[in-house]
């Protein structure tokens, strides 16, 4: 039995107990998320050598942090008797397997529930537990392309594929947190019938859950042009990026009105009354664009971004990871945590009463260096 670290540092979760079975990306993101709460989650994982795709991983897998590990052979019989240990004690689990590999291991929800009435089950996976996708493999870009998500990103140039958002809207925020989501209202509703659940997390429905304002905005008409063309996604230019004389960039998002006049102010333009009054006239769009972009080219982002007007013109250097954990308000509000020299982002939300601690084995940033 190999151990990682566990939380005992409080947490609005603590007391809790889950065991993560099986998965990559978004059920051991959940994981991570819920033992940074204060939960006591054990990873069950695979005996023998694993290939974790990138060698930093084999010395810092973060969505391990805060958890306790075992190897085990779940086809074995001592495997399935200390899993069952486990299942036995934990208030939830979380599963990343294809549909039906939990059963044909012996650990289908009936099963389970038959022995902990009040076990909440998260099984995570890309299509679901239904439908004629279920069975199928899959990944992040496989499953926001059919939720319309992709279809909304522009090209990345003539003959190019699609910008992809990297895996945030399928694997992490469509499949991590929606599961946490699952997961957190199950446990409470336990608590008034003192049964556990299965959750059905798929990514394509928290996938399409996070287009639901796209969704509403394309059946009113506010979305006409193709991807690239529209308000939010780079077809404005009150909402866009700009590159800088030293080829560094700035982020815009001056949509109301307050803001669209200190931008105009910031870049010195004339008439700001009538361009503000007119900051949604789609046939302006290119030319303020191109105006714009004169403007920014010609100083320094840092420049830029010292400017008194800068905040009240929603303006903010777009930052390199490197460069984003030694931003002033990221350091002044205890954003990064650090082990082995690598920086993450440290454990949230925050908590009045019940802060979440800094999982062992990480310190809190104190001074951070340079790159």
């Amino acid at each position: 039995m190999a151990n990682t670290s566990s939380n005992h540092g409080g947490g609005p979760l603590r007391g809790l107990k889950g065991v993560l079975l099986g998965g990559i990306g978004p059920a051991p993101y959940a994981a991570m998320l819920l033992a940074d709460l204060g939960a006591d989650i054990v990873r069950v994982e695979r005996s023998g050598p694993q290939d974790p795709g990138n060698p930093l991983f084999q010395r810092l897998d973060v969505f391990a942090r805060g958890q306790k590990r075992i190897d085990l052979d779940l086809k074995s019989e001592a495997g399935q008797q200390r899993a069952w240990e486990l299942l036995d004690e934990a208030d939830f689990v979380i599963e990343g397997f294809r549909p039906g590999t939990l059963e044909r291991l012996g650990f289908g929800p009936e099963a389970c529930h038959a022995r902990n009435r009040r076990l909440v089950i998260a099984r995570v996976t890309g299509w679901g537990q239904t439908g004629p996708l279920a069975g199928d493999p899959g990944h992040d870009i496989n499953y926001i392309a059919l939720t319309g998500a992709l279809a909304a990103m522009p090209h990345r140039g003539d003959g190019q594929g699609r910008a992809i958002p990297l895996n945030l809207v399928g694997d992490f925020a469509g499949g991590g947190l929606w599961a946490c989501l699952g997961i957190l209202a199950a446990l409470m509703e336990r608590g008034r019938s003192g049964e556990g659940q299965v959750v059905d997390a798929a990514m394509i429905d928290g996938a399409l859950s996070l287009m639901s304002m796209a969704y509403v905005l394309a059946a009113s008409g506010s979305t006409p042009g193709q991807p690239g063309q529209n308000l939010l996604d780079g077809g404005a230019h009150l909402y866009n990026t700009y590159a800088c004389a030293d080829g560094a960039e700035v982020a815009v998002g001056a949509i109301e009105p307050q803001f669209h006049a200190s931008l105009c102010a910031l870049v010195g333009a004339e008439d700001e009354a009538t361009r503000t009054r007119d900051r949604f006239a789609r046939d302006a769009w290119p030319a303020r664009t191109a105006e714009l972009a004169s403007s920014f080219a010609a100083r320094k982002r840092d420049e830029w971004c010292s400017e008194l007007d800068a905040p009240n013109a929603c303006v903010t250097p777009v930052l390199s990871m490197p460069e984003a954990r030694l931003h002033p308000h990221h350091i002044a509000r205890g954003s990064f945590i650090e082990r082995d020299g690598v920086h993450v982002p440290a454990p949230g939300p925050r908590f009045s009463r019940t802060p979440v601690a800094c999982p062992e084995g990480y310190a809190p940033i104190v001074k951070p260096t340079a790159p």
